[in-house]
């Protein structure tokens, strides 16, 4: 066999690695907060054992929309780590709203009914692993 087709799967594989899907496309790049911005919801985030973080998430009322933001966040380095907006502190019901920033706002999709989607979690998607999680606490 040549040299040719035992390094080409290898490349391949580098190459896709690198690209962004749907599950790890970032959506909500510069968004902000007004000044009409009102918060609603608040939780501080636990860890899951093994994992060393802390802070907190937000949940506002901004001008017909809700946003959520991270706050005086910091949590261990892990991949492809997500922000959900789920049913429990497990990941088995969600919404994705994309991967973990600590200087990123989450626009959430219309109609979220908070009675339901009760917590905030940051989950290691490729690894399917729970890393820190909160449950939402009305602020109004």
């Amino acid at each position: 066999m040549s040299l040719f087709f035992k390094i080409t799967p290898l490349l391949v594989l580098l190459i896709s690695c690198q690209l962004e899907g749907d599950l790890t496309h970032d959506h909500n790049s510069g968004l902000v907060l007004s000044d009409q911005a009102k918060l609603v919801y608040a939780t501080t985030f636990t860890t899951t054992t093994g994992i060393s973080g802390a802070g907190k998430a937000e949940i506002y009322s901004d001008r017909n929309q809700f946003k959520l933001r991270l706050v005086d966040y910091s949590i261990e380095d892990g991949p492809d780590l997500k922000v959900y907006l789920s049913q429990s502190n497990t990941p088995d019901s969600f919404i994705n709203l994309g991967n973990l920033s600590r200087q990123q706002i989450y626009l959430l999709p219309e109609g979220v009914d908070f009675s339901v989607y009760t917590h905030v979690l940051i989950h290691c998607q490729q690894y399917n692993h729970l890393f820190a999680y909160g449950a939402l606490i009305p602020q109004m």
